[in-house]
């Protein structure tokens, strides 16, 4: 049997046609950052045709009823009402974390289980509940991770260009002041709104920071941003870094070049891959034509969880609080186990590996690794 993935809606429910249906939640379309959904859907796509070459689930194939969330909560909340009533036994995916936390509300009220794939905001739901698991590690973690290769680059005056109107954003900004501040480190924002890249340029020479954190939008105004940096003489020595991961991408490398390079960024990935990790690698640059992003084995790891949680338990939802508790799958990452996690109302896998990566100025086309946590 072959992976099925349709972006139509399918008639009746899923015993009219014989398939576990499983809701794929993706950004395809802008605003939305669809290179990054591309990579999350080859994953899920891996993953669905190797559980239905295996047969299945209960001998029945699986099929990933997909809906471009274009970065829009308000989609996404009605891709998740429409999935629910079409029977999903599942939903899965999701990059944007605030995209994320819309459709994690709509699956909690309805009662549907949704493994987030990609999403790292802490608060992903305003309550605890047993409907919603995450795979990748929650924003408090990851980014004290990266504001520790900070402090160890012995970068103490960050300043942060910055897109106010985003939570995720400004969660960011303050969980970095935060563990910057008893090390005696300071942030300071530049509200992008108010700003030209020029603008920023003065900021950071007036403020003598040593390193600018993009918190904003790619392409625009990150690509503007950083060329205007790279080529202002007061700051040759300023750090340019993207902890939201924007460098993980080819898109990234194809708008600045070797401008690109040296940006340091967050990526989900240990430093060596085992077996598994490995053929999936070779799998998924077969199917992408190009490098896999960490987000493409989030992808594959969200169906292969949900797949060994609906062959144990059936694939009608027969959740129950501790249904998430039972997990223990093989990723391409690591052993994957979700457990409660204070201030965090999702199950979490605790943790995936976390790297500060960037791209390597002699070669941009390879990644180096520069601090793990």
């Amino acid at each position: 049997m072959t992976g099925m993935v349709t972006q139509e809606t399918l008639p009746g429910r899923d015993e009219t046609n014989g398939h576990v249906r499983i809701g794929a939640l993706v950004p395809l379309t802008r605003p939305g950052w669809d290179e990054a959904g591309r990579h999350l859907l080859a994953g899920m796509e891996l993953a669905v045709r190797e559980v239905n070459d295996a047969g299945g689930i209960m001998g029945r194939p699986v099929a990933l009823v997909v809906r471009d969330t274009a970065a829009d909560p308000h989609r996404a909340a009605a891709a998740v009402e429409e999935l629910a009533g079409l029977g999903v036994a599942a939903l899965a995916g999701e990059y944007h974390s605030v995209v994320a936390r819309a459709a994690a509300a709509r699956a909690d009220a309805l009662g549907v289980p949704f493994l987030c794939a990609s999403a790292v905001l802490d608060t992903l739901t305003e309550q605890p509940t047993p409907w919603v698991a995450r795979l990748a590690p929650a924003q408090s973690h990851g980014w004290r991770i990266y504001a520790d290769h900070l402090l160890a680059a012995g970068h103490r005056r960050i300043a942060v260009a910055i897109d106010p109107s985003s939570v995720y954003w400004v969660s960011g900004a303050r969980i970095l002041r935060d563990h910057l501040a008893p090390h005696g480190g300071t942030v300071v924002d530049i509200d992008v709104r108010d700003s030209t890249a020029a603008s920023v340029c003065d900021t950071l020479a007036g403020r003598h920071a040593t390193a600018l954190l993009l918190l904003v939008g790619h392409p625009e105004p990150a690509v503007s941003i950083v060329r205007s940096v790279r080529r202002d003489r007061r700051l040759a020595g300023v750090m340019i870094g993207a902890p939201a991961g924007q460098p993980e991408f080819t898109g990234w490398a194809t708008s600045l070049g070797a401008d690109g390079a040296a940006v340091p960024f967050l990526r989900y990935l240990p430093e060596r891959l085992g077996p598994l990790g490995e053929r999936i690698a070779t799998a998924l640059r077969e199917r992408l034509a190009e490098a896999p992003s960490f987000v493409a084995f989030e992808g594959y790891d969200t169906v292969t969880v949900l797949a060994g949680m609906l062959r144990s338990q059936g694939p009608g939802r027969a959740w129950t609080p501790e249904s998430w508790a039972s997990v223990s799958a093989e990723g391409t990452r690591g052993r994957i186990r979700f457990s409660r996690t204070p201030d965090i109302g999702v199950w979490q896998w605790v943790w995936a590996p976390v790297q500060v990566v960037d791209r390597d100025p002699a070669d941009p086309g390879r990644l180096r690794v520069l601090h793990t946590g």
